[in-house]
């Protein structure tokens, strides 16, 4: 079943996330990710990327009740690196890639975003990380990524408390670009990406293997250690009391084991 849709609009390629009610990040939507952009970077007449949300969100996060069916911590931890290796090529895509956030971006789905080269937001969405909520941590990028975008502290407030930023808020702190009513939104992001799309498509790919240079020595060293702790955390009581009670839609009660 597919999640994802692929449009063009002259030189940008859209790619819609269709996967209601939240489009949660399902490890097969994100393996059909990775496939798109095999597609897109074949297509020499593609410039941009945008992906967006189709209904209310973006993406409400990873798919909890799919972490039930993973039975053990060496499972978790190669499916995560998985994960991380399409978040990277995402990451260094040679064709600019831009994330246009309505809704909703939480967990793995700002973890996605993060991926991205450009965020634009709606004004009232809503980014943030609330693995802590189900004992768990930011598995697919995001205690690695965040950080450079908000700052040490602002990052360690966000995962500590799971509370979000709105899309203003997000601006302010540099985790997005610029911000749009939401009704705007994808015809300003849409604007943005034909003007991107216009620039040398080798002095935008040098663009960004340069940009990308000062992480490459050591980001893939950190991101095993972040799929290491994701998959050991994934293995407690805590976690799985966690997924427990957001599945129930209870609160959890941890008892640090």
């Amino acid at each position: 079943m597919s999640f994802l849709q692929l449009s063009k609009e002259g030189a940008v390629a859209v790619i819609t996330i269709n996967r209601p009610p939240a489009n949660a990040m399902s490890y097969a939507l994100i393996v059909e990710l990775d496939g798109l952009f095999d597609k897109i970077a074949a297509d020499s007449e593609t410039r941009v990327v945008v992906i967006h949300g189709e209904g209310r969100f973006f993406s409400a996060g990873a798919d909890i009740k799919e972490f039930t069916q993973v039975e053990t911590e060496k499972q978790m931890h190669d499916q995560t690196m998985t994960v991380h290796e399409i978040f990277r090529k995402i990451e260094t895509f040679e064709k600019p890639v831009i994330a246009a956030i309505h809704g909703a971006a939480l967990g793995g789905g700002l973890e996605l975003a993060m991926s991205c080269h450009i965020r634009y937001v709606a004004s009232n969405a809503k980014l943030g990380l609330p693995e802590l909520n189900l004992g768990l941590i930011p598995g697919y990028g995001g205690t690695q990524r965040l950080p450079s975008h908000v700052g040490l502290a602002k990052a360690a407030e966000m995962m500590f408390t799971a509370e979000p930023l709105t899309g203003e808020e997000a601006v302010q702190w540099g985790l997005a670009n610029a911000h749009f009513p939401e009704e705007e939104l994808k015809v300003s992001v849409l604007q943005k990406a034909h003007n991107i799309a216009e620039k040398s498509p080798l002095a935008l790919k040098s663009a960004i293997d340069l940009l990308r240079l000062g992480d490459a020595p050591n980001l893939k060293e950190t991101l095993e250690a972040e799929a290491q702790h994701f998959a050991a955390c994934f293995k407690t009581q805590d976690a799985k009391e966690g997924i427990t009670a957001f599945v129930e839609k209870r609160k959890p009660v941890f008892e640090g084991k």
